[in-house]
């Protein structure tokens, strides 16, 4: 996939009912958006949102409706999936949609993973479970590729022999998803891209800055490894309704904490309560002016992110949808 500027839309799998994320989805690449990230929730991150599809059931249908790339955005191969089960997942997309199918991955949310009763360990515990899965997934990728079987027996996890048989010609390119510096320079080592959030500029120099030096250990150029994007946002015909539908609709947005070990999508509705307004600022653009939204947007290309996907966090899907594809993404530029 080459590494020119494409702006996606974020399905938000927690808000939307997957018939209606699918259909969003296909309007957007009709307005100009290119590809689709959809989050692999158990559930919601509130219960106000109301959903939580099974992320791979929707992805084969995106892959159906629309025409540019497509993944989790993201997928833990840790807890509630052995990690062979997802690299089976992710090459039978890509040798269903060439190309286009990429595999975003990271290293869980006690509100997905929790669900199987198993012991919820510390942060770190999470990344090196992580790192050992992208081992297997990598050897499977390869492996299988070669018409080869692989076994593996690691620390957290054991693969007797075994291949993938539906494979892609070309396996699907691994990204990483981490705000941690650490992390980034263990994904440029090992894996073909990098996957981060809206945050400060200056966090997120820092994360490339790692993630190439990690890459640049590896014997690959950080330069031609792509670097994707989510960002939250809030846009409405009025500033007010910006703001509403945040607070409403996303007030997880406004936590500023580490969510990573909150269980229930209830516990969260308690904390959403202490969500104030001003929790939002610096943290997302929630405005009616498309431009302050470009603006924001265009920081984070001239930063050098390859690929962008935008989730405005209200209900009114289609009307963003319409306003961005004429007024903003066409003034992005590289």
């Amino acid at each position: 996939m080459a590494n020119h500027l494409t702006i996606g839309y974020a399905a938000a799998l927690e808000q939307f009912h997957p018939t209606e994320a699918v259909e969003l989805a296909a309007y957007a690449e009709q307005h100009g958006f290119s590809g689709v990230m959809a989050a692999d929730h158990f559930q919601p991150w509130v219960p106000a949102q109301g959903q939580s599809a099974f992320v791979w059931n929707v992805l084969t249908a995106v892959g159906e409706r629309t025409r540019g790339d497509f993944g989790p955005g993201v997928t833990a191969p840790t807890f509630r999936y052995h990690p062979a089960v997802v690299a089976q997942a992710s090459a039978t997309l890509a040798a269903m949609y060439p190309g286009r199918h990429w595999l975003g991955l990271g290293s869980g949310e006690a509100l997905n993973e929790h669900i199987t009763g198993e012991y919820w360990p510390e942060a770190p515990e999470r990344i090196n479970r992580m790192f050992e899965a992208i081992d297997i997934i990598g050897k499977l990728f390869s492996s299988s590729a070669a018409g080869r079987d692989t076994k593996f027996a690691g620390q957290y996890y054991k693969l007797e022999s075994t291949r993938l048989w539906t494979m892609p010609a070309t396996p699907p390119e691994i990204y990483v998803a981490t705000a941690g510096p650490v992390t980034a320079k263990r994904a440029g080592r090992h894996v073909d891209g990098l996957i981060t959030v809206g945050a400060p500029l200056e966090k997120i120099g820092g994360l490339f800055a790692k993630f190439a030096e990690g890459a640049r250990e590896a014997g690959r150029d950080p330069d031609t490894m792509p670097k994707l994007l989510q960002l939250h946002l809030s846009w409405a015909p009025t500033d007010e309704e910006a703001l509403a539908n945040a607070v409403r609709e996303w007030p997880n947005g406004g936590m500023k904490f580490g969510k990573g070990d909150v269980r229930s999508p209830f516990d969260f509705e308690a904390m959403a309560k202490m969500v104030r307004p001003a929790d939002f600022e610096g943290r997302m653009v929630i405005s009616a002016d498309p431009d302050a939204h470009r603006a924001e947007i265009q920081k984070y290309v001239d930063l050098g992110f390859d690929r962008i996907y935008l989730h405005n966090v209200g209900r009114n899907q289609r009307e963003w949808i319409e306003v961005f594809g004429r007024d903003v993404l066409p003034a992005l530029h590289r």
